[in-house]
C-alpha cells in the first residue's frame, strides 16, 4: 500500500501540516473504517525558546505576572504593592464588621498562644519569655506579608522540638545558656534565610520531598517523644536525661522514681484530664471550639492561683519564677556568624526551617481551600522567611503557622490577617503589664499544655489508610515513626525522606509496562489485566510504557520488553495461535526521552528485526517526536514504523499483510 509511503519524507522536510486519508480498512472486531493520519512534528523552536519555556514551566508555572499585562504604569505600581504586600489587597475594603470578627478571633487565639508560647519555649530548652517574644513580632510581620486569612503565627511544637534536640546534643542549655541562646537565634536567622530564598527563587518543590506519609510518621513519633519528655514535669523529677529516644527517657523515669512528687502528679494529671476533656468536647461539637481554646489559659490561671494560695516549696511543685517585663530586646548582637558551632546553627536552621515551612504552608492551604481562596506558596515562603529573619533580631526563635491555633482562628470567625495583629497586641499587653502574674505558674501545667497540643499529631487513621492504599508510603511512615522513637529526631526524618526518594527512584528506574488489548466494537485499547473484555489482536503484541524513557530505565525497559515478547511467544505456542509478527509500543504516556532512550529504541528495533518482528511506535508526544526526528532515528523505522494511534497501526499493517501475495 502507498498510504504511508511519504510519511518519513514529510517528517524530514519538517512540514507542520497533517494529512489524512479515509481508507476502507477495518480493525478486527470493529466494523467502522479507520482514518490513517500522519504524525506531525511540533512547531519549530530555537534552543533559547525551548529553554525559556522549560524554565518558565519549572519556576513560573503559575505565571505570577499575568495580572500586569496591558496595564498602565500606575496600575502596575498598585499591583506590585499588592503582590509583595497582600495587606494592600484587602486593606482598602476593610470594615468595622470585619474588625469585629477579627477582634473576637484574635483574642481567642491569644488565650491559646500565650500559654503555648511559654510551653513551646520550654520544649526548645529556651527561657519561657522567648516564647512570648516569638508570639509578638512574627505575627505582626506576617499580617503584612502573608497571603493567608486564617494562619495564626507563633511557635510550634515540631520546630521547637527539633531545634531543642539538635542544639542540646552539642551545647548544654543549662551549662552554657548564653551560647545556647545565641545558637537558637542564629538558627532562626538561617531558617529565615533558607525559607525566603526558597520563595524568592521559587524552589518550593524542595519541601515536597517531605511527603504526606513521611510527615504522618514523623509527627506521630515526635508527639510520643515530646509527651514522654513531659514526664519530668508531670512527675516532679529533678534529674532527667537529655536524650530524646524512647529507651533513655523511660529508663530515666524508672531510675529516678524516688524523685517522684505526689503533689505534682496529682495536679498534673488533674489538669491534663481537664485539657483533654475540653479538647474532646470541642472535637465532637465544633461550635464549642472555644472550650479547647480557653482551656490552656484557664489551666494556667487556676493552677497559678492554687500554687499562690498554698505556696509549696519548690521541691513539691516547681514554678516558673521571675519573668522580665518589657518588649522584645534586640538580639542582633547575639547572632553567631563565626566559630566552631556555626555549622550546627546552619544545619539546625535548615532542618527546623523546612519543617516550619511544611507545616505553615500545609495549614494555610488547608483553610484557604475551605474558604475558596488561594494561598501563594512562594509568597508564603518569603513571608515566613522574612518574619523569622526579623524575629532572630528581636529575641524570637523559629515560628510558623500553627495548626491548632489556626483551627481556633478559623472557627472563631477570622476574616483577615488582622486577627494576628489583635493576638500580638494581647501578647504586648501581657509582656508590658502581666508578667509578674506568671511567677507562681507551676511548670507541670506547661507539660500538660504541650501533651494536649501534640497528642493530636498522632493520626493512626491516616497510617491505616496508607497501609490500605500504598505499602511503600506506609513503610516510609513506619520508618519515620520508629526512627524518631529509637534513633533521633533528625535521623528519623532523614530515613523517611530517604525512603520517599527511593520510591521516586523506583518509579523512575522501574516503570510500569502493560499489555494492551482491544475493547470489542471500539478503537480503545486497555490493559488486558484490568479489563476482562479486552482481547488480544492476533499476530500483534501491544505494549504500553507508562513513564519517560531515560538513561536510568532504558536497560530495564529493554529487558522487560524482551521478556514480554518471550512470554507472548510461549503463550501463543501453548494455545496454537498465530505467531506474533509485530510489536507496537504505545508511547502516549512517555512524556520525555533522552539519548539513552533513543538508543534503546534503535537497538530494540534491530533485535526484533533479527527475530523477524516489526517494531512500531504509536502516539509519541511532541518533544519525544522532535528528539526522534533530530536524531534521525525515525528514518530506520520506515513507512510503517510510526502511527498516531494503536488502532491505525493495526489496521494499516494488517491491510498491508493481506495485500501481500
Amino acid at each position: 500500500m502507498g498510504v504511508n509511503s511519504n510519511r518519513v519524507e514529510a517528517l524530514s522536510s519538517h512540514h507542520h501540516a497533517c494529512f489524512e486519508t479515509t481508507l476502507d480498512i477495518q480493525l478486527p472486531n470493529n466494523p467502522s473504517p479507520i482514518e490513517i493520519h500522519h504524525v506531525c512534528l511540533p512547531p519549530k523552536r530555537t534552543t533559547l525558546q525551548k529553554l525559556k519555556q522549560r524554565l518558565s514551566d519549572i519556576f513560573f508555572y503559575d505565571n505570577p505576572l499575568h495580572r500586569f499585562h496591558n496595564q498602565t504604569w500606575l496600575k502596575k505600581f498598585v499591583l506590585a504593592l499588592e503582590f509583595f504586600f497582600p495587606v494592600f489587597q484587602w486593606g482598602p475594603t476593610y470594615s468595622l464588621k470585619l474588625l469585629r470578627s477579627d477582634l473576637i478571633s484574635g483574642l481567642t487565639i491569644a488565650s491559646l498562644a500565650i500559654p503555648q508560647g511559654i510551653s513551646y519555649a520550654k520544649l526548645a530548652n529556651l527561657p519561657p519569655i522567648i516564647g512570648l517574644y516569638s508570639s509578638f513580632v512574627p505575627p505582626l510581620i506576617y499580617s503584612i506579608l502573608g497571603s493567608s486569612k486564617h494562619l495564626a503565627v507563633g511557635p510550634v511544637s515540631i520546630a521547637s522540638l527539633v531545634m531543642g534536640t539538635m542544639l542540646s546534643e552539642v551545647v548544654s542549655p543549662t551549662e552554657e545558656p548564653i551560647l545556647y541562646l545565641k545558637l537558637a537565634f542564629t538558627s532562626t536567622f538561617f531558617a529565615g534565610v533558607f525559607q525566603a530564598a526558597l520563595g524568592f527563587l521559587r524552589l518550593g518543590f524542595v519541601i515536597d520531598f517531605l511527603s504526606k506519609a513521611t510527615l504522618i510518621g514523623f509527627m506521630a513519633g515526635a508527639a510520643v517523644i515530646v509527651s514522654l519528655q513531659q514526664l519530668k514535669g508531670l512527675l516532679g523529677m529533678v534529674h532527667f536525661t537529655n536524650q530524646m529516644q524512647i529507651i533513655p527517657v523511660l529508663s530515666s523515669v524508672l531510675k529516678y522514681r524516688h524523685e517522684w512528687a505526689w503533689q505534682t502528679i496529682v495536679m498534673g494529671f488533674c489538669f491534663l484530664f481537664f485539657l483533654l476533656s475540653a479538647r474532646q468536647i470541642s472535637a465532637k461539637k465544633p461550635k464549642l471550639f472555644w472550650l479547647s481554646a480557653a482551656a490552656p489559659l484557664t489551666s494556667v490561671i487556676l493552677s497559678t492561683v492554687i500554687v499562690f494560695a498554698i505556696k509549696p516549696n519548690s521541691r513539691q511543685i516547681p514554678i516558673i519564677g521571675y519573668l522580665p517585663k518589657g518588649l522584645n530586646p534586640p538580639s542582633t548582637n547575639m547572632l553567631y556568624f563565626h566559630g566552631s558551632h556555626l555549622a550546627l546553627a546552619i544545619k539546625t536552621g535548615i532542618v527546623s526551617g523546612i519543617l516550619a515551612l511544611t507545616e505553615g504552608i500545609a495549614v494555610g492551604r488547608t483553610f484557604a481551600t475551605l474558604n475558596n481562596y488561594q494561598v501563594d506558596g512562594n509568597k508564603e515562603m518569603m513571608a515566613i522567611g522574612l518574619m523569622n529573619m526579623a524575629g532572630s533580631c528581636s529575641s524570637c526563635y523559629v515560628t510558623t503557622g500553627s495548626f491548632s491555633r489556626s483551627a481556633v482562628n478559623y472557627n472563631a470567625g477570622a476574616q483577615t490577617a488582622i486577627s494576628n495583629i489583635v493576638m500580638a497586641t494581647a501578647v504586648l499587653i501581657t509582656l508590658l503589664f502581666l508578667m509578674p502574674l506568671f511567677h507562681y505558674t507551676p511548670t507541670v501545667i506547661l507539660g500538660c499544655i504541650i501533651i494536649t497540643a501534640v497528642i493530636g499529631l498522632i493520626d493512626y487513621q491516616a497510617a491505616f489508610r496508607l497501609w490500605k492504599v500504598d505499602k511503600i508510603d506506609f513503610l516510609a511512615c513506619v520508618c519515620s515513626f520508629f526512627g524518631v522513637l529509637f534513633v533521633s529526631v533528625p535521623l528519623g526524618l532523614a530515613i523517611s525522606v530517604g525512603i520517599s526518594v527511593f520510591k521516586i527512584l523506583l518509579h523512575v528506574t522501574r516503570p510500569n509496562t502493560i499489555v494492551l488489548g482491544n475493547i470489542p466494537g471500539t478503537q480503545i485499547f486497555q490493559s488486558i489485566g484490568r479489563y476482562r473484555e479486552a482481547i488480544r489482536i492476533p499476530s500483534f503484541l501491544i505494549l504500553s510504557i507508562e513513564s519517560p524513557i531515560y538513561f536510568a530505565n532504558s536497560t530495564y525497559l529493554q529487558e522487560r520488553i524482551l521478556r514480554w515478547i518471550r512470554e507472548e511467544e510461549d503463550r501463543v505456542k501453548a494455545n496454537n495461535e498465530s505467531m506474533i509478527k509485530c510489536v507496537i509500543l504505545d508511547t502516549s504516556a512517555v512524556t520525555a526521552i533522552d539519548t539513552s532512550g533513543i538508543e534503546l529504541l534503535g537497538e530494540l528495533r534491530k533485535m526484533l528485526e533479527r527475530m523477524s518482528l516489526h517494531l512500531v511506535l504509536a502516539n509519541p508526544a511532541g518533544n519525544v517526536m522532535e528528539k526522534l526526528h533530530q536524531s534521525q532515528a525515525l528514518e530506520s523505522f520506515g513507512s510503517q514504523g510510526l502511527y498516531m494511534t494503536v488502532g491505525e497501526a493495526i489496521a494499516d499493517i494488517s491491510s498491508s499483510w493481506k495485500a501481500q501475495p
